[in-house]
């Protein structure tokens, strides 16, 4: 049974989503209100789902993720968020998150995005990096390659070069899950839609 680890410091969220997760077939293995007991609870439990917040006390939800990742943590990081600027949305993904939803949102939404997640899909709002103008050199292609990390780059190349999810995956020496992981990462921060358009892109940068 897939564990899970709540980070919320509103109690009554953490029971809502509780309710939620445990009616999904899924255990709730921990409960914490801080980014520093975030991060030793995944430690100590070493769950498959993260839910996160941002704003929580000591540590913000981001930096939790950044700090996880560096250490080489690769289970699901699902931030739910009153943020859902795509400002916010993007950093996100930037630090490490496999998905992003916002609290406005009906929370039955919840086992959608967790199940998404769970299959090595990303789960954002894809439709809000389309909207407005483009922002400067903030939403420049450069400035988007520049936010890749590099593996997310490496499985780009790849990609690129028609190589498929399993092949690279067994070239990295790591699952295929977490080749679809970067996948739906890098697609997110490049606003990509589908693999044509990252076809396209790569081959415009010279990234083939």
């Amino acid at each position: 049974m897939e564990k899970v680890l709540i980070v919320d410091d509103h109690p009554i969220t953490r029971l809502a989503l509780k309710i939620l997760i445990e009616e999904d077939n899924r255990v709730v293995v921990g409960e914490v209100g801080d980014g520093i007991q975030a991060i030793k609870f995944v430690k100590k439990l070493q769950p498959d789902l993260v839910i996160i917040d941002i704003d929580i006390p000591v540590l913000n939800g981001i930096d939790v993720i950044k700090r996880l990742r560096q250490s080489g943590h690769e289970m699901g990081i699902l931030v739910l968020s009153g943020k859902d600027s795509e400002h916010y949305i993007r950093r996100c993904a930037t630090a490490g998150a496999n998905g992003f939803m916002s609290k406005c949102k009906d929370l039955t939404e919840l086992r959608d995005a967790i199940r998404a997640i769970s299959k090595g899909y990303g789960f954002f709002p894809m439709n809000r990096a389309r909207q407005g103008s483009h922002l400067d050199d903030e939403n420049s292609d450069q400035r988007k390659i520049d936010e890749l990390s590099p593996k997310e780059l490496d499985v780009l190349r790849q990609l690129a070069r028609g190589e498929k999810v399993v092949d690279i995956a067994r070239g990295m020496n790591i699952s295929d899950k977490t080749v679809s992981t970067y996948k739906s990462r890098l697609m997110m921060k490049l606003e990509l839609k589908n693999l044509v358009d990252v076809l396209d892109f790569a081959q415009r940068h010279n990234l083939d």
